[in-house]
């Protein structure tokens, strides 16, 4: 708990100190240090300050100060000496408060609770993307991750715990950065991360094969005066190159631990965690004393900083928060983040004065603006450090050697873009073909269970809804599993390797051209994964304009939930050796829509200027087997997870629709029993909106059950055509046409009754239903989850309306466009 949270006469031993820099430290010069005992004597008439006992000597903190102290109440000690502990704790703390018979702790007992609390570690993990840092996560918590080889992976903090010699290491993995300015979104989340969270320590990981660029952020966390512990991460790639550091002469240059570590195997990792818990304890005697410094960036920008920090010093609130030296030279940076902070304050305009005179002196003695200024003295310090802690390059290997190799062929003017679309040809061909047999096997397990409850179980309301319900529904999507995890290992191999990047890059034109940033083409190629990601993924792109634009077109993805409702049809009404072909032309139609609706908003809805194309393109860094097939497995739990919750719920749902109300005549066939029920009623309601696509009420239906998520579009059709028993000695699928011929012949019925033609009149006209009925369910109305993501994107219901609305007609428009036309051919 907080100091501040002390009732008067109660006593606390403290655990740690929050905040930083300057008003952590005089708080420290106070007397107020680990493991002191405190007591709360008496509050000010208005409530604050509250005046303290604390070695022996009378001290008032103001309440907001005081909410920067940890302690342990002797409550919370007896909840410890109880041996509760995380999630039991809080009971543990009730029944201390419940037991009037539990003797008074001692003040040895009390400081010794308070020590086993304040063994736990609050640890940021900051770094560069492509740096290791979600790699050091998944190693030192055992989490799994994304690691994926281009910016942007990790688009949320990550939490998870390590243990090291008795200590609990509380990390959160925030997203990759290349700096602290209010650039873009990222940057912005990761300094609030910092600032509103107050990490004990930050782990700063370090590409250790290109220091120089790594270690501008690190200039920056100096800044913020953060305590930190860097890693100079792949340090194995520079031993193999042959380059050479002094770490230890850097160590003392940057006033901050630097281990060597390589995540991927362990190596360094102990002695990383032991300098964390160093420098949380202040342990000289287990660490060298490492000062903390200041970068000077020129005589000029530094007494502009001085001046500055003068009026900052005024508001304590202000300095609990934020270093001031930071502040300041954010400020002659022209952050607007910062410059909103400081303007409320009575001296701003005395700040913003000293702020335009030393920004000016700057211009006048160098010629450039003052955040290149302080820029290039960052940079300046960096190579002075690399140069004392005598840096060199070797040549026995080129870490880009093979990149550079391999590149000439995928990213090859002529055959970039043909390669490109082979790969996913290649992908879609092995999803179809690799995936059948497994799917087969699923699918004969589903209809044995269905025919063994079928057989031996009494007759009822209960069979008919594990039946049709249940198997129906969930045994309808759950067969696709074997194609999910198919197209997920193609997906997770392409991100891990690097090959994203290169994708981002050889699309960038085509992207500028839609009025988009390169970067835009990564968040789209995760949509075909899932959009709910893909939609956080545009925090990497640095244009508000371009991220807006990327999240409206991002539905138009198809996303892997539409993949069983694809197989499902294009099996069905497609022979296996067009069914690549028919698929591929979703995907390919799905980002023509994209292309038109992008140049369509950056045209008329969404103005503003883009930002240039910087981006990193990494080594390619082959995953392991291990890997990938560990972020395949994870993406498959997610969708049994998916099969054991809002599927089956809807497909139950659906099923009790189209159960009730039951029929007067108990002879009533299922099909005219169906029509009848409530899910018949709104089926044949809303048919004619959908008359000029050809859909008949049960596609309608499938229609709008997809709104939830798209699998119960699939799961929907599995229970409303499994009540059809017109083609009951019919149940699977056909080795001569190489199709799912029970489906096919049940839809074509539909079609022919719904057209009033003939059954064979009907089979063109049923392929062209279901091509429009998978259009339709390519561009439509993207999953509520979606629709979330976007809203909390963009902070306004506005967009999230918006694109679920536009996608829903040109659903329709386009649909209806392709079935009118097309049955002009027929």
């Amino acid at each position: 708990m907080k100091l501040s949270e002390l009732k008067t006469g109660e006593t606390g031993v403290i655990v740690k100190v929050l905040g930083h820099g300057g008003f952590r430290k005089r708080i420290i010069e106070m007397g107020f240090i680990k493991g002191k005992t405190v007591e709360v004597l008496l509050n000010a008439p208005l409530q604050d300050p509250v005046k303290y006992k604390i070695m022996g000597y009378e001290v008032s903190l103001r309440h907001s100060e005081a909410d920067q102290i940890e302690v342990l109440s002797e409550e919370e000690a007896r909840a410890l000496e109880s041996g509760g502990d995380g999630a039991d704790r809080n009971d543990a703390v009730v029944a201390a408060q419940d037991d009037s018979t539990d003797k008074e702790l001692t003040p040895e007992e009390l400081s010794d609770a308070a020590r086993r609390k304040r063994r736990s570690i609050n640890v940021a993990l900051v770094g560069n993307p492509n740096c290791g840092k979600t790699s050091l996560f998944n190693f030192a918590s055992g989490a799994h991750e994304r690691v994926g080889n281009y910016s942007g992976v990790t688009v949320d903090a990550k939490v998870g715990r390590a243990e090291y010699e008795g200590y609990e290491f509380n990390l959160v993995d925030l997203p990759g950065t290349y700096s602290l300015s209010a650039y873009s979104p990222e940057e912005l989340y990761v300094r609030k991360q910092l600032v509103d969270e107050t990490p004990d320590v930050v782990i700063n990981v370090i590409d250790s094969s290109n220091l120089e660029r790594n270690l501008y952020l690190t200039t920056q966390l100096i800044d913020m005066h953060i305590r930190m512990v860097c890693a100079l991460n792949m340090f194995d790639e520079t031993e193999q190159r042959g380059d050479h550091v002094d770490y230890q002469q850097l160590s003392q240059l940057f006033g901050a631990p630097m281990v060597p570590t390589v995540f991927t195997n362990g190596r360094g990792v102990q002695e990383l965690f032991r300098q964390v818990i160093a420098v949380y304890e202040g342990k000289e005697d287990e660490s060298p004393k490492f000062r903390h410094i200041h970068i000077n960036h020129g005589h000029e920008i530094e007494y502009g900083i001085r001046e500055m920090q003068e009026h900052l010093k005024k508001y304590p609130e202000l300095c609990r928060r934020y270093s001031t030296r930071y502040l300041a030279i954010k400020l002659l940076e022209h952050d607007k983040d910062v410059e909103q902070l400081v303007r409320p304050l009575d001296e701003s305009a005395e700040i913003f004065r000293h702020r335009d005179k030393a920004a000016a002196r700057v211009k006048e003695e160098t010629g450039n603006d003052s955040e290149t200024a302080i820029m290039d003295a960052k940079y300046g310090f960096i190579h002075g450090a690399l140069e004392e802690a005598e840096f060199s390059t070797g040549d026995k290997k080129d870490t880009y050697q093979t990149t550079h190799l391999i590149d000439r062929i995928l990213t090859n003017k002529y055959l970039g873009f043909p390669i490109f679309f082979l790969i996913l040809l290649v992908m879609f061909t092995a999803t179809f073909v690799i995936g059948q047999y497994p799917m087969d096997w699923i699918e004969a397990g589903v209809g044995w269970l269905g025919d063994f409850i079928s057989t031996y179980m009494p007759a009822g309301p209960v069979k008919d809804m594990l039946v049709d319900g249940v198997i129906g529904g969930v045994g309808a999507v759950i067969v696709f599993l074997p194609q999910i995890l198919i197209l997920y290992f193609f997906i997770s191999y392409m991100e891990d390797s690097g090959y994203m990047s290169r994708a981002a890059f050889i699309m960038d034109r085509l992207m500028h051209k839609m009025g988009l940033h390169g970067k835009s083409f990564i968040p789209l190629i995760m949509g075909f994964g899932c959009n709910v990601p893909a939609v956080m993924a545009t925090r990497t792109i640095e244009s508000r304009r371009s991220r807006l634009i990327t999240m409206l077109i991002l539905p138009l993805m198809s996303c892997s939930a539409r993949l069983p409702i694809y197989v499902m049809i294009t099996g069905s009404f497609f022979a296996l050796k067009y069914r690549s072909l028919a698929m591929l032309s979703l995907y390919v139609i799905g980002v023509l829509m994209a292309v038109v609706m992008s140049r369509l908003f950056s045209a008329f809805v969404v103005k503003g200027e883009d930002t240039p194309f910087v981006m990193e393109l990494p080594p390619y860094r082959f995953p392991t087997w291990k890997a990938i097939g560990r972020h395949t497995w994870e993406k498959g739990k997610q969708y049994l997870r998916k099969m054991g919750g809002i599927i089956l719920v809807a497909s139950i749902i659906v099923w009790a629709l189209g159960y009730f109300p039951l029929p007067d005549d108990p002879d009533m066939d299922k099909q005219a029993r169906q029509e009848q029920s409530f899910i018949g009623r709104i089926g044949k309601t809303v048919e004619p909106v959908f008359r000029p696509q050809g859909f008949d009420w049960k596609l309608d239906v499938g229609l709008l059950t997809g709104v939830a998520a798209k699998e119960i579009v699939a799961s929907t059709m599995g229970v409303l055509y499994s009540n059809d028993d017109s083609f009951s000695d019919d149940n699977g699928y056909s080795s001569e046409t190489g199709k799912y011929s029970k489906l096919h012949k049940l839809i074509t019925k539909d079609v022919a009754s719904l057209h009033g033609i003939s059954y064979e009149e009907a089979e063109p006209v049923a392929t062209l239903t279901a091509f429009s009925f998978l259009l339709f369910v390519l561009l439509y109305f993207p999953c509520i989850a979606t629709i979330a993501a976007i809203k909390g994107e963009t902070g306004s219901w506005g967009w999230a309306l918006f694109a679920a609305g536009y996608t829903t007609v040109l659903a329709w428009v386009v649909s209806a466009v392709v079935f009118q036309v097309g049955m002009l051919f027929i």
